[in-house]
C-alpha cells in the first residue's frame, strides 16, 4: 500500500488563473483533482473550415503551464494577438506544473477544457485515446499552416484515428545545468563524467558542508536519470513500441545506481527535498543560494532556474555525462517538448486556430514568444525568432547538446499519468526507496509492475 501520509505532507502549488481582455485584466482561481480523462461532453462537428478572411467576435480560452518568463512572454503575445484581431478576447489560465496535469484531466473528462491547450505528447494517449478530445488540425489547415512543420514532427502528435491532435512547439530532451559558483567555491570544475560527479559529492561535503550537493533530483528526475543510465548500459530503449523493454533485474540495477548517488552525497534524499517545503526546485532556497548546485532539466526550460539564482551566481549548461553506462553511450532520449491543441468542445475552432497560427507562425507573434518553449519547430517561427534575436543563448546551447547526444525517442507511455502523476509509480517507487520504505528489489518489482501495467501488459 502506498504511503499516503508521506504524499499528504507534500506542499501543493496553486495554479494562477488570469483573464486578459483588450482593455485590461482580472484574476480568478482554479482547482485541480485527479481523473482518468475521456470527454463526456458533446463535441463540436466543425467539418473543414475555410479561411475566408473573416472571424467571429468571441471569447476563447487558452491554457498553459510553465515558469514566470514563459508566462510573461505568452501574455505579451496574447495581448498582441487581441490587438491584431479586435473582437476576439482570449482568457488565459496558467500556472506551475505542480498538479497541473490532474486539473486538466478533469477538464478533458468533463468537457470544460480551454479552447486552446498546451499539451504534453503523452496526453494524446492518456486523455485522447479514442481521438475525441483534441480536434484534428487538418480541419483547420486553411487557417493554421501545417506545412511549416515537418511530416515527421507532426506524426509524433497524431491520434489513434490518424488525425493531427496538436502541433509541436519544439523538440526537447534533458541535460544537466550547474551553478558554477558553488563548484568554484569547492575548488573543482563542473563534472563531465560520472566519476567526476561522484567525486564532487564528497568534495562538496568535505569543503562546503552537509547541506551542499552537486545535483538535486526529484522523483521524476530520478526516473529520467536512471533511464539514461539503463539505456546507455544495456543499449536499448526502456520502453519501445509501447512495451516495457527492461527486465526487473535491469530496473533493480537502475534503482541501485540512483541510490548510490545518495550514498555518495551526490544528491539529497527525497525526504530532504520534501523537508525544504518548496513547490519546485526553482523556488527552493537551497537551489537559489547554491546549496543544490545542479539540476537535470529540459533544454526548453532552463530560464526559470537561471533567473531564480541569487544575484552574482553563474548558471552554466553542462554536458551529457560521459561513461554513464560504463561505455561511450549517453542513453539520452528526446521528444516533442509540448504542443498546442484545440479541444473538440470548442465553439470557436477557427479563432482558436488563428491564435495558434499567430503564436507559432506569424512573424510578430512568434518573435514575442521567442524560445520560451524551446527552439521553435515551425520553420516560419524559427526564422522569425532568429531574425528578432530571440533564440536564447542558454536554450540554444542546451538544445544543441541534447540533440547531438540523443540516441532514442521517448515513448509517450514513459510520461503517462499512471507513471508520472502526483500519485503515480515514479513518485511511489523513487520516493519510497529513498525514504527507506522498501529495498531496491522490492522497488524494482513495484516499478516493473507499474510500467508493465502502463504499457497494457
Amino acid at each position: 500500500m502506498k504511503n499516503v501520509k508521506r504524499f499528504l505532507s507534500l506542499g501543493i502549488a496553486a495554479a494562477m488563473t488570469l483573464s486578459l481582455a483588450a482593455c485590461g485584466g482580472s484574476s480568478s482561481s482554479s482547482s485541480s483533482a485527479p481523473a482518468d480523462a475521456s470527454t463526456a461532453a458533446a463535441t463540436t462537428d466543425v467539418g473543414t473550415i475555410e479561411n475566408d478572411g473573416n472571424y467571429d467576435e468571441c471569447t476563447i480560452k487558452f491554457s498553459w503551464w510553465g515558469g514566470d518568463t514563459r508566462h510573461e512572454a505568452t501574455q505579451q503575445a496574447v495581448k498582441a494577438f487581441m490587438e491584431k484581431y479586435p473582437g476576439i478576447t482570449v482568457e488565459v489560465n496558467f500556472g506551475a506544473w505542480s498538479d497541473w496535469e490532474a486539473a486538466r484531466a478533469l477538464e478533458f473528462q468533463s468537457g470544460t477544457a480551454a479552447d486552446v491547450n498546451q499539451i504534453n505528447q503523452s496526453w494524446i494517449n492518456e486523455f485522447d485515446s479514442d481521438g475525441s478530445v483534441f480536434l484534428d488540425l487538418n480541419q483547420v489547415s486553411s487557417v493554421l499552416d501545417l506545412t511549416q512543420w515537418s511530416e515527421d514532427s507532426l506524426a509524433q502528435l497524431k491520434d489513434v484515428k490518424g488525425g493531427i491532435a496538436g502541433v509541436p512547439v519544439a523538440m526537447t530532451g534533458r541535460t544537466l545545468y550547474w551553478d558554477k559558483t558553488t563548484f568554484d567555491d569547492a575548488g573543482i570544475a563542473v563534472p563531465t563524467t560520472l566519476e567526476e560527479l561522484r567525486a564532487a559529492g564528497k568534495t562538496f561535503q568535505e569543503k562546503l558542508g552537509d547541506d551542499y550537493y552537486p545535483l538535486a533530483l526529484g522523483e521524476f528526475d530520478r526516473a529520467i536519470f536512471m533511464t539514461f543510465y539503463l539505456q546507455a548500459k544495456y543499449g536499448k530503449a526502456i520502453i519501445e513500441d509501447g512495451q516495457l523493454n527492461m527486465t526487473e533485474e535491469e530496473l533493480k540495477d537502475g534503482l541501485d545506481f540512483i541510490m548510490s548517488l545518495e550514498a555518495d552525497h551526490v544528491i539529497p534524499s527525497i525526504k530532504t527535498i520534501d523537508g525544504d517545503a518548496a513547490a519546485s526546485l526553482d523556488q527552493n532556497p537551497k537551489f537559489i543560494d547554491g546549496r543544490y548546485a545542479g539540476i537535470l532539466e529540459w533544454d526548453s526550460a532552463p530560464l526559470k532556474y537561471k533567473n531564480a539564482l541569487a544575484e552574482g551566481r553563474e548558471f552554466v549548461v553542462g554536458e551529457e555525462l560521459k561513461n554513464l553506462g560504463g561505455n561511450d553511450k549517453t542513453g539520452v532520449f528526446t521528444k516533442v517538448s509540448l504542443g498546442f491543441a484545440i479541444s473538440t468542445t470548442s465553439q470557436h475552432p477557427k479563432e482558436s486556430a488563428m491564435l495558434i497560427e499567430y503564436l507559432c507562425n506569424d512573424p510578430e507573434g512568434a518573435a514575442i514568444m521567442g524560445s520560451e518553449r524551446g527552439i521553435p519547430e515551425s520553420k516560419a517561427g524559427y526564422e522569425a525568432v532568429e531574425a528578432a534575436g530571440g533564440i536564447d543563448e542558454t536554450i540554444a546551447q542546451a538544445h544543441d547538446i541534447v540533440m547531438a547526444a540523443s540516441e532514442y525517442n521517448e515513448d509517450p507511455i514513459f510520461e503517462s499519468n499512471d507513471l508520472k502523476g502526483s500519485e503515480g509509480t515514479y513518485k511511489y517507487v523513487f520516493g519510497g526507496l529513498s525514504y527507506g520504505e522498501f529495498d531496491s528489489a522490492e522497488a524494482a518489482k513495484e516499478l516493473y509492475d507499474g510500467m508493465s501495467a502502463a504499457c497494457g501488459a
